[in-house]
């Protein structure tokens, strides 16, 4: 008798890969938290723009007023991004035109006009960044998970800051907020080294994949990345959690380990590929689950169900 596939240590079945009402909702709190923690920083800065404004008897006389420059071409509705590649004439320019055309037509109301325009540019900004926050709390969660793992095994890993790509290593089982910085994970596995990284351009694909598992240490993984031989499992996380969006996002998906199976395929390369998502409708989990049985997918959970994406995990640590 062959050995049990991996999924159906939490799956039963199709239904079992449904998102419930009651997660969907959660989802949306989660994003609603996110998003007003995100809004802190501009809500504080639009507080101290309007403290520094104050001083002003007039809307010409803002331009006076050195540290709050950068804020008046934020309101003048001048993106960080767009600010970098502008002279500081254009930047004067900019600015004069929000005080003749904006600020002074607002009379004695100027400072509040001028707070609100600043707030409306930030959140812009903030629309920005949340358009991929879902893919960013997914992935927290995922490695968290995977650190949970790994530290009841009492398995010592490191862990890959996002910002400086430095690998740390895990002080102890119980440290927090790795996830919140981490962009891969490495652990030693009784089969060896294992390497997991996040958003990771992969060979013969050549594009970005959401999850990659290698056969190797951390202190390898740029030699690693370039070889093919080495890739155990490779994954596409969506953590959307609006159902609106959920079947784009499984087309999405599955484009991209078809292209995956078959670029492998072609160098007589298998490594395994598994889906975890957020938002996952009934027609979806039908398509995820024929996957499943026909072999095209190795494994699959949803995020949102912490048993089935603790078993997932359990299986991704001992590949």
């Amino acid at each position: 008798m062959g050995k049990t596939a991996p999924y159906r240590a939490h799956l039963r079945g199709k239904d079992d890969l449904v998102t419930t009402y009651e997660e969907i909702r959660a989802g949306f709190v989660a994003l609603a938290l996110e998003r007003n923690r995100r809004a802190t920083p501009y809500v504080e800065q639009a507080r101290s723009l309007k403290t520094s404004a104050s001083q002003a008897k007039a809307p010409a006389d803002l331009s006076k007023i050195k540290d709050i420059q950068i804020a008046l071409l934020t309101a003048a509705g001048v993106s960080d991004k767009a600010a970098s590649h502008m002279l500081a004439e254009d930047k004067k320019e900019a600015i004069e035109g929000l005080i003749r055309n904006f600020l002074e037509p607002a009379g004695s109301a100027f400072v509040e006009e001028l707070v609100f325009r600043f707030l409306l540019t930030r959140g812009d900004t903030l629309g920005g960044s949340m358009r991929n926050v879902g893919g960013v709390l997914a992935q927290r969660r995922l490695i968290r998970a995977i650190i949970t793992i790994l530290a009841l095994s009492r398995i010592p890993f490191s862990w890959l800051h996002l910002s400086s790509s430095a690998w740390i290593g895990a002080k102890d089982f119980g440290e927090a907020d790795i996830e919140l910085n981490a962009r891969g994970l490495c652990w030693r596995s009784r089969k060896g080294y294992r390497t997991l990284m996040c958003n990771l351009r992969a060979p013969l694909v050549r594009n970005n994949i959401d999850l990659c598992l290698l056969d190797c240490n951390h202190d390898r993984l740029s030699e690693a990345c370039r070889n093919p031989e080495l890739y155990l499992a490779l994954a596409e996380l969506k953590g959307g959690i609006d159902p609106a969006g959920a079947d784009e996002h499984w087309k999405t998906a599955r484009t991209a380990l078809s292209r995956v199976k078959a670029a492998f395929a072609g160098n007589q390369l298998s490594p395994k590929t598994f889906y975890i998502g957020a938002a996952i409708a009934k027609k979806m989990a039908e398509e995820i689950w024929n996957q499943l049985e026909a072999g095209a997918l190795d494994n699959a959970a949803n995020l949102t169900n912490a048993g089935q994406t603790d078993s997932l995990c359990r299986w991704l640590t001992n590949l």
